[in-house]
């Protein structure tokens, strides 16, 4: 007889998925949670290392309280429900004030509790967005201000709650990797495009952004954990992210070593163009490898 049998698979629980979340927010705090909406997004890069980069549409900022729970039309997280009580024989039973009385102290400590849960979990997500809470409108319109300050942010215009309308363009020359977006004041976003540089006089695309993939970012798993952690009422759904519409297009000069389109590059006047729909259907992000001669 095997005396190593494997211990029994457990269910994963309430407490050990709000640890996950809780672990997931501390992995995050360098980094502020964007998403795209409705966008088209260009990359003109030519083979001395000239580029032109532009971003156009949605910008979405989620907010700390969408994965921070919460309250309910009456202005409480739940309301008190006494439980049945039950017989020694296990019929159930009319409950004595007392027990009334125990069950609901019991439930204001639950509640207690939550509460300083969820002004943790808001805490912490306020941290991930770099101490300001895109969901309060004068918070957002002074963001917007100080962007539109910013070399390559030609419009910021906030639609509310953490939507942004963006016209982004930047014109330079590739001695070092880029990133968009790239915001000051704010920790590390995570990135929708990135150009890489490599010592063989190549360039590495990658949009991580453009894609709903689990790869694609931290958003998608954070809303999950804070899914895990509301679904006991039954009553609480994950959080809605943006629905994500757009398209990504390469032009350049230089010769294509690799890339991921569906239909390969499509030949134009001196130039070769890549092109990506991305859509809450795109799983792996936009990514190709173009040799340059700078």
């Amino acid at each position: 007889m095997n005396d190593l049998a494997p211990a029994p698979i457990r269910p994963v629980t309430r407490r050990a998925a709000y640890a996950g979340f809780v672990a997931l927010c501390g992995l995050l705090l360098s980094a502020c949670l964007l998403a795209p909406g409705e966008f088209a997004s260009t990359l003109d890069i030519r083979k001395d290392g000239r580029f032109t980069f532009t971003y156009s549409g949605e910008l979405h900022f989620v907010s700390p309280s969408e994965f921070s729970g919460g309250k309910n039309k009456s202005g409480n997280d739940e309301v008190f429900k006494p439980q049945p009580c039950s017989t020694s024989s296990g019929a159930e039973r009319e409950c004595s004030t007392a027990e009334l009385d125990r069950q609901m102290r019991n439930w204001e400590e639950r509640q207690k509790n939550k509460s300083t849960r969820k002004r943790g979990e808001a805490e912490q997500m306020t941290a991930v967005m770099g101490g300001k809470d895109m969901s309060d409108p004068q918070t957002a319109q002074e963001f917007a201000r100080s962007l539109e300050r910013q070399h390559g942010w030609r419009q910021v215009t906030h639609k509310g709650k953490g939507l942004f309308e963006v016209d982004y363009a930047i014109t330079g020359t590739l001695t070092h990797d880029f990133t968009f977006p790239q915001m000051e004041g704010f920790p590390m976003a995570n990135p929708f495009v990135q150009i890489s540089l490599r010592k063989d006089g190549s360039a590495r695309i990658n949009a991580p952004g453009f894609s709903s993939g689990a790869s694609a970012g931290p958003l998608k798993g954070l809303a999950s954990m804070a899914a895990m952690d509301k679904s006991k009422s039954g009553k609480d759904k994950m959080p809605q992210l943006p629905e994500m519409d757009g398209t990504f297009v390469i032009d350049t000069d230089g010769r294509i070593l690799a890339n991921n389109t569906a239909e390969g590059p499509a030949e134009q006047a001196g130039s070769s163009r890549l092109s990506w729909t991305v859509n809450k259907r795109t799983e792996t992000p936009p990514t190709a490898l173009i040799g340059l001669t700078r």
